[in-house]
């Protein structure tokens, strides 16, 4: 048999070439376009003058707490101050049930903070933890996830949504991360909760144990911020 002519032999498709990889970054865009959306839009909304506009005797409380707790989760998503909500969770609530749906609350913004932060802005950030200090933090975060965001909950001063984000950028484990949230926020709660609550009687054992817990927690702040800043000055001079 004769081989075919050369003319008549299909010429070979070229190759597909191969996609390029998406960068990370897009994601990471997206991820600060949502949360630019989300702190902008207390603007045209305000989730403490929602929950205080009579809602609360309208509705039943069946209907109303799951609404609060959506509500409060979406607040903390948007930058809004925990103290805020907590007070408004006080003086709606009462302090049981308040406590309960703001320690809810809490827990769920938190969930979705880190959902959002570890789906769209770790692979991006990633590379950036590989220095000495901040590898060594990473690591921390992933060995003793639980530990360490409960250590970040307790503390003094911290920021609630840089807690979210630090651990949803690290190796952190999801539910370690909503235990320790759960378990972590309620002191601080209970406190703001509490004086929220008992404002109406200020002479009240209640309303004068939190309000001196504020100021604890205050100065606790302060001192907290003051050794910082000294630490970060001592490692520059050093």
């Amino acid at each position: 048999m004769s081989e075919p002519d050369a003319a008549t032999v299909p010429p070979a498709a070229p190759p597909i070439p191969a996609a390029a990889p998406r960068s990370p970054w897009w994601r990471f865009a997206l991820l600060v376009a949502l949360l630019a959306a989300t702190a902008a839009s207390l603007l045209l909304w305000s989730p403490t003058e929602l929950l205080n506009g009579g809602l609360a005797d309208r509705m039943p409380w069946y209907w109303f707490g799951p609404l609060f707790t959506l509500v409060y989760a979406v607040g903390t998503l948007a930058f809004l101050p925990r103290l805020a909500l907590n007070m408004a969770a006080g003086l709606l609530l009462g302090i049981k049930l308040g406590l309960a749906l703001a320690v809810l609350g809490s827990t769920l913004g938190a969930a979705m903070a880190f959902a959002l932060g570890r789906g769209l802005g770790r692979e991006a950030l990633r590379p950036y933890l590989r220095g000495k200090v901040l590898g060594a933090l990473d690591q921390r975060f992933t060995e003793k996830g639980f530990r360490s965001v409960l250590v970040l909950r307790i503390l003094p001063g911290m920021p609630f949504q840089a807690a979210n984000f630090g651990a949803a950028f690290s190796g952190t484990p999801f539910l370690p991360f909503v235990l320790a949230t759960a378990i972590g926020v309620v002191p601080n709660t209970l406190v703001y909760v509490t004086a929220a609550a008992s404002a109406g009687r200020p002479d009240s054992a209640a309303f004068l144990l939190s309000a001196g817990m504020i100021v604890l927690v205050a100065v606790g702040s302060v001192v907290g911020l003051w050794r910082a800043a000294k630490a970060r000055r001592r490692a520059m001079a050093g």
